[in-house]
């Protein structure tokens, strides 16, 4: 038998992969998101999509935008369309610490790593940490993009449990000693503290030095993602866990929920030694990212009233959240309960005992309705009675049509349920607290 002749692949008529048995150990975490599915079915117009958290950004002013751009392209086109430094360009780093001096953080620009998007930041520091096997601390439920960029490194993922507060200090404390105790490498605690994605709660500023306090002791670094900081409803804004711990906080930030995700600018900031892995891991993955898009935004943020705008997006945010919030009290069947959170894009939602918003799901769309569903934010498959609502890009009256579709699809699961006896099993790991008003 000649070299290359042990091993031979199946024609490729005989199965869906042919590659199926090459993958990398790794490769078999990389599944799609349960929202990147929903997004075929939900871009149809004729369903109302309370699904993905699409930053509405017909509300910035386009002809500006476009203006913008076109003068960069003729004045400073060599640069803008040329290689850049894998660090980010130095004055927009300036930049982005005037930005994070709004939620109380000092910082210099050259501790600032450039990304594209929050999500690159995030792979980079799990790349930078992960091991196999090694444990991720996050809230529960949590982002589903930061689920999948885990389950990527093969980490093992440790839902701590939140309430109305965020999350719960003495169940991180708990998870941190269980973990160790069963010999377990606890590597760090990944968090959105504010206007959390999918729950919507913000952890309070007492838990907030608390949650510092043990991560300090225990020697575990924090994640804290910070993409919707600034779209408080009320105008005040969070202190940023960063503020406090300089050396124990590596922050991700984004300008995508700001000015436009299609720019595809983020950074982190972190600890200067953890600076330079991250420069290096940046040049590994892409050599250097968009020098033109790095250079838009700066000149945006040079020329134009980028805190009129932010203002400009939480009223238009405030709106839809009252819209929602107006019409699940008005619409939603006894049973149902959600968090109202005080600023961001999104409800969580927990469903009346037997109902499966999974399940649910097909019967939804058919209705011309989009969620996604709680099992998507849980590693471990918990969250089967919540769901997660958006209401930062449909129009107010869309998003009360969308809740009524909603509310018709679950009374009928209800009817089903008393009739027959089915649904899903008792399921309350979405949100944990006391209260009427979360689950």
């Amino acid at each position: 038998m000649s070299y290359g002749q042990e091993e031979t692949r199946q024609p490729q008529g005989s199965r869906i992969d042919a590659y199926v048995d090459q993958y990398a150990a790794r490769a078999r975490g990389m599944v799609a998101s349960e929202v990147r599915a929903l997004f075929a079915v939900a871009s149809r117009p004729e369903v109302v999509s309370l699904a993905g958290g699409m930053p509405y950004v017909t509300a910035l002013p386009l002809d500006t935008v476009g203006e913008l751009v076109q003068d960069l392209v003729s004045r400073r086109g060599p640069v803008a369309l040329q290689y850049g430094s894998g660090q980010g360009d130095p004055h927009l780093r300036e930049q982005i610490c005037e930005v994070m001096r709004l939620e109380g953080i000092d910082a210099g620009p050259d501790d600032v790593v450039v990304t594209v998007g929050s999500q690159q930041a995030l792979d980079l520091v799990t790349r930078i940490f992960i091991d196999p096997g090694d444990v991720v601390l996050a809230e529960g439920p949590s982002y589903v993009g930061a689920l999948g960029t885990f389950a990527a490194y093969q980490a093992n993922v440790v839902h701590v449990p939140m309430d109305s507060e965020g999350l719960i200090p003495e169940a991180l404390a708990e998870a941190i000693t269980t973990a160790r105790a069963a010999g377990r490498r606890v590597k760090f605690l990944y968090t959105v503290p504010t206007f959390q994605n999918p729950a919507g709660v913000t952890l309070s500023a007492a838990r907030r030095r608390r949650v510092l306090e043990i991560c300090n002791g225990a020697g575990v670094l924090v994640v804290e993602d910070n993409p919707y900081g600034l779209l408080s409803f009320d105008g005040d804004t969070m202190r940023a866990l960063r503020a406090d711990d300089p050396e124990g906080v590596v922050y991700l930030g984004s300008f995508s929920k700001t000015l436009a995700p299609g720019f595809r600018v983020g950074w982190a900031l972190a600890p200067h030694a953890l600076r330079d892995k991250l420069v290096l891991a940046m040049e590994s993955a892409v050599l250097s990212h968009s020098a033109f898009s790095q250079l838009a935004v700066g000149q945006y943020l040079t020329t134009q009233p980028w805190r009129e705008q932010i203002k400009d997006f939480r009223e238009l945010y405030s709106e839809r959240r009252d819209a929602m919030l107006s019409s699940l009290e008005a619409l939603m069947p006894a049973g149902c309960t959600w968090t109202r959170p005080a600023g961001g894009f999104f409800v969580w939602m927990t469903l009346p005992e037997g109902l499966d918003s999974k399940a649910m799901l097909p019967r939804a769309v058919n209705a011309r309705v989009a969620y996604v569903p709680g099992t998507g934010f849980f590693a471990d498959g918990k969250g089967s009675r919540q769901m997660r609502l958006s209401y930062c890009y449909p129009e107010p009256d869309r998003i009360r049509e969308g809740v009524r579709r909603l509310a018709g699809v679950i009374e009928q699961e209800l009817a089903v349920r008393d009739t027959f006896g089915t649904g899903s099993r008792s399921d309350r790991d979405g949100v944990d607290t006391p209260g009427p008003d979360l689950a």
